[in-house]
């Protein structure tokens, strides 16, 4: 194997997983090493009833992500959200769909077609995706959950062009499935901003991953039922020193599926996981430096 191992090299790549778990000198913009990310907060109400709680802590976090898609928020919702993103100093991303709830393909609830992810099906969904877009970027957001990587390098296009606000931010989602080097290289290629890779990536391949690539990982500490439901918070001080600049994805656990509909005692009790994370890292990594209030690039 080591002339394959050779040639990955020269590409650019790691000639494996890296075991010895290297320390990451990259960082985010602001010298930071990690930041903190709640994903699966769907409305306005839940959106604030999070930040408060978080804040009763004395803590802060740099994301929110809304993963049911844009199409489920009325236009009123958008704005609100944007403006609670503004005045708490997080950063808001929207989901474009997942398209699937919108397509009338069967396929995708189907045990082989599960395998397929949220991609889209047919060019009239690209359309739909970047109309989308549009949209929230018209209501003040600038960053959007991405499920499809044809749709990713469009909207890398179309950005480039400036169909769409220039300053738009791509993430890409965990259930693109994407868990290697070679495809973390591709993506960024093609415009992600960052990645977040299948949910149980173990350490040695999370190092691997970012010796290839320069923007941040989003790596889940936890998981909802549907998708394992594992809690990863003692991994959280190795995941920083081997994939930084990296957002740490917090709360999931509350939730029984991906899109659960949060209420406002979920919100609650995912701040409350963003306190146990926080612990965690000041236990075991105490000099890992944390990202300002507010940063975003």
């Amino acid at each position: 194997m080591k002339e394959t191992r050779d040639f990955l090299e020269k590409l650019g790549l790691p000639g494996g997983d890296l075991y010895e778990l290297p320390l990451s000198d990259k960082r985010f913009s602001d010298g930071g090493q990690y930041r903190l990310e709640v994903p699966g907060i769907q409305t306005p109400k839940v959106m604030s009833a999070l930040l408060e709680e978080i804040d009763k802590y004395g803590l802060f976090i740099h994301r929110v992500t809304q993963t049911k898609g844009i199409w489920t928020l009325l236009d009123e919702e958008i704005k609100e959200m944007a403006d609670i993103a503004k005045e708490w100093g997080v950063e808001l991303v929207l989901a474009i769909g997942p398209r699937a709830t919108t397509d009338t393909s069967a396929s995708v609830n189907t045990p082989e077609g599960v395998r397929m992810g949220y991609r889209l099906r047919g060019q009239e969904q690209i359309v739909r995706a970047i109309e989308e877009v549009k949209r929230a970027a018209g209501l003040g957001c600038r960053s959007f959950l991405v499920y499809d990587e044809g749709c990713l390098w469009a909207l890398n296009e179309f950005r480039k062009a400036g169909e769409i606000p220039t300053d738009c931010r791509f993430k890409v989602s965990a259930h693109t499935g994407h868990g290697n080097p070679a495809s973390a290289k591709l993506l960024e290629s093609i415009g992600a901003d960052s990645i977040n890779p299948v949910r149980d990536i173990q350490l040695q391949m999370l190092a691997a991953m970012r010796k290839a690539i320069n923007i941040p990982i989003d790596v889940h500490t936890e998981n909802p039922a549907s998708t394992g439901g594992f809690i990863r918070h003692y991994e959280v001080p190795d995941m920083i020193r081997v994939a930084s600049p990296i957002y740490l994805k917090t709360g999931g656990s509350v939730a029984k599926t991906h899109s659960w509909e949060t209420s406002v005692d979920d919100a609650k009790k995912r701040a409350k996981q963003i306190a146990l994370v926080n612990r965690v890292i000041k236990e075991y990594y105490k000099e890992a430096v944390v990202s300002e209030k507010g940063s975003v690039n």
